[in-house]
Parts: C-alpha cells; sequence; structure tokens
C-alpha cells in the first residue's frame, strides 16, 4: 500500500526511517507492505535516497489513487489544514502528529473523514510515542471520565529536573534542554505553557465529547519559578510539576495549565526529565498512569507509524469514527471557582494571623507559608492583608 509524507523534517524523516528500518515487522502487523511512494518538501536533499520520492506539488499526491494514506508532519495550521482536508475529501487517511492541527480542527476533520468512509489518526498528537489517545478511545470506551491530567511537555519537565537535582537556574536548564536539542530556539510555546494547553484540549476533548478551546483554557507556564520554589516544595514532601488538568465535577468541566506542587505520593511527582505522563480517572476503573518519551524523533515517528499500519490494516474500512468528539464547544467553568491551597513565597515573614493561613514553610534564607482551601476572592484577600502588612508576593503556586 502506498504512503505519502508531508514534510521532511524531524517527525517526517523519522516516518520515513521507521518505514524503511521496521519494514519486516510492519508488514507481518500491518497485513500488507507499506511503500513511501512520495515525500513532499520545498526543500532538496541531495545525497538522500528520499531525494528521487520528493514532489513539491501536493496535487501529485492527492490525484494519485494509488496513494490511500498520507502522512502529514508539516506541524502549524497552514498549509497542513488544507491538505488534510483535501486528502481526507479525496478518500485517503490521515495519520497526523500535528498537536495544533488536531486540537483546532480535530472534529471537523473526523467528521469529514467519517463522510468519505476513511480514517483521521492522531495518536502522535498528544505524548509522542504513549499510546493515550489509543487507550481512552478503544480499551476505555465503557468509562464516564472524570478527570485527565498530566505532564504532557517534555521540554518543561527537563527543566524543572535539573533545576531539582542539579541546582541550575531556569535561565541554565532552558539553555542545557537547547544544547540538547529538547528545547527550540524559540522556547516560548514550551515554557508558557502552549504546547501542552493544545495537548490536554484534545484530551478533554476526547474525554468529555465536546470540543475545548484551547484559549479558554488558563495557562501559565513555568518562567517565574526559581530555585527558592524547589526548596519549599522540598520541604513540604512535593515536587513541582508543569500540570496540564481537565475534570469534571457537579456537572462542570475545568481546565488548566500550570505549574503545581505535587506530593510524593502523586504517580506524576516521579516523573522526571524529558519524559511525559498522563493520569486517566475513570469511574469505574479509577486511575490509570502511562507515561514514557513523550516527544523525539523516533518515538512520535512511532506513534504516527503505528495510525498508518491501523489505518492498512483495517482498509477499506473505518475505525477512527470510535472517537466520540463533537464540534460543538463545550463551556468550560471558569477554574478561579474552584478551591484550592496554595504556597505563598513572600519578602518577609508572615503573620499567623494572615487570613487563610495555613502553616509556615521552615526553609533557610526562604519565607513561605501554605493556605488552606481558597477561592480566588480569599486569595484577594490574602493579597490585601499581605500588601498591608508590608509583604511582597514573590511566588504562589497551587497544591494538589
Amino acid at each position: 500500500m502506498d504512503v505519502a509524507v508531508l514534510g521532511y523534517g524531524t517527525i517526517g524523516s523519522g516516518v520515513v526511517e521507521v518505514l524503511k528500518v521496521n519494514q519486516d515487522v510492519i508488514e507481518k502487523k500491518a497485513g500488507c507492505p507499506l511503500r513511501v511512494k512520495y515525500v513532499l518538501d520545498l526543500r532538496d536533499f541531495p545525497g538522500d535516497p528520499v531525494q528521487r520520492k520528493l514532489v513539491k506539488d501536493f496535487q501529485v499526491i492527492l490525484q494519485d489513487p494509488d496513494v490511500k494514506i498520507v502522512a502529514e508532519a508539516m506541524g502549524g495550521l497552514h498549509p497542513a489544514y488544507e491538505f488534510v482536508r483535501a486528502s481526507l475529501e479525496a478518500g485517503k487517511s490521515v495519520a497526523t502528529s500535528n498537536k495544533e492541527l488536531v486540537a483546532t480542527y480535530g472534529a471537523q476533520l473526523l467528521r469529514i473523514a467519517e463522510e468519505h468512509h476513511v480514517n483521521f489518526f492522531f495518536e502522535a498528537s498528544v505524548g509522542g510515542g504513549i499510546p493515550v489517545i489509543r487507550t481512552m478511545n478503544m480499551s476505555l470506551t465503557p468509562e464516564y471520565f472524570i478527570e485527565v491530567m498530566g505532564i504532557l511537555n517534555g521540554t518543561t519537565n527537563y527543566i524543572l529536573t535539573q533545576m531539582e537535582e542539579a541546582g541550575a537556574t531556569f535561565e541554565e536548564a532552558l539553555k542545557q534542554a537547547q544544547e540538547k536539542g529538547y528545547a527550540e530556539r524559540n522556547p516560548k510555546a514550551d515554557v508558557e505553557g502552549y504546547d501542552a494547553c493544545r495537548k490536554i484540549a484534545i484530551l478533554s476533548s476526547l474525554a468529555f465529547g465536546k470540543t475545548v478551546d484551547y484559549e479558554q483554557i488558563p495557562t501559565e507556564g513555568i518562567t517565574k519559578i526559581t530555585l527558592d520554589d524547589l526548596k519549599v516544595a522540598k520541604a513540604l514532601g512535593r515536587k513541582v510539576k508543569l500540570v496540564a488538568r481537565s475534570y469534571q465535577a457537579d456537572g462542570k468541566v475545568f481546565a488548566k495549565v500550570s505549574p503545581l506542587l505535587l506530593k510524593l505520593s502523586h504517580p506524576l511527582a516521579s516523573i522526571c526529565g524529558v519524559y511525559n505522563g498522563v493520569l486517566i480517572r475513570g469511574n469505574m476503573v479509577d486511575d490509570i498512569v502511562l507515561q514514557g518519551k513523550g516527544a523525539g524523533k523516533k518515538a512520535t515517528a512511532s506513534a504516527v507509524v503505528a495510525d498508518i499500519m491501523t489505518a492498512a490494516r483495517y482498509f477499506p474500512y473505518r475505525i477512527s469514527a470510535r472517537c466520540h468528539w463533537e464540534e460543538e464547544i463545550l463551556d468550560l467553568t471558569d477554574s478561579r471557582l474552584m478551591a484550592a491551597a496554595y504556597m505563598i513565597r513572600t519578602d518577609c515573614p508572615v503573620a499567623a494571623s494572615t487570613p487563610y493561613f495555613a502553616q509556615t514553610v521552615p526553609v533557610s534564607g526562604v519565607h513561605a507559608f501554605t493556605t488552606g482551601l481558597v477561592n480566588e476572592q480569599q486569595l484577594s484577600e490574602i493579597r490585601e492583608a499581605l500588601t498591608e502588612a508590608g509583604c511582597g508576593i514573590l511566588g504562589m503556586i497551587q497544591m494538589n
């Protein structure tokens, strides 16, 4: 069966590599040989065997009836969206790793795939090689999902791990991540939480059945986290992690991306370095935790190829329709209405008479305390009380 790969960057070249290196086992498991017939890229790659398969005009792929499966590895919204949509409308199944595309147009592309009797797969868009989407769509189909939370960005998890274990500052850890290829030259999407936000939007849409608009999810990154915050976390028997979370309670759905202070006993607290982890809570299975490499060429490409194999194995039947994801936008409840406990770090000692004060955190050279469960209005009262006492807030992290 002929396959076309859109884009020959990190992921696209990885897809070609996996299909070549593992071709024997792939053919046995897919039930047919999978051949890369075309690779779409505007660049040339002299000396690379892919050069003879290279095309610069998408119409060549679109108009070839022998191409049954398209792997989209271009990234970004445009022209990826137009190419994927056209492929589906032409009767070609699509596998993609593009989280921005899936978060924005996932429900629509699933509908278009259904209308044209083909498949739209996107396992690699969240968690790299971790089979979280397949688990939710196939293994956990009877479940009423209560919560999905995860460490969904390997770059920020690596940075926090280096800060905690090696005592590196945020800037030093970020530089190390860039040198190792874990972070982009412009790391804003990672360190500000935008990458994790798109990923939790996808998982939330699958969990709750309607489209979760990532632009409605309150998002905070790790750029304000300091070594003093990590010292306080250690004193509390916790770890700082950038957590993307969505859950439903009393008929309302909440979603948020922010640093959290996780207890050491929490399943996600032990996930370090570039690894990702996802906790899925269902009303029958309780908690399921998946972890593994959430990014990288080989892990992500392997997930794309797994989707290609699934499309080939079940050709000409559709199975992506098992996704319960409607185009209707899900109304999220303001997460500030939910009560939570916080660690607050200040520039001076804080009196126990401060509203909602719980305990002082004993760390040499650092002033910090924890609160009881408070909502946004009560947090404002704490801020006002600290201001009146002449104390400035240096940092504030929610506790889970």
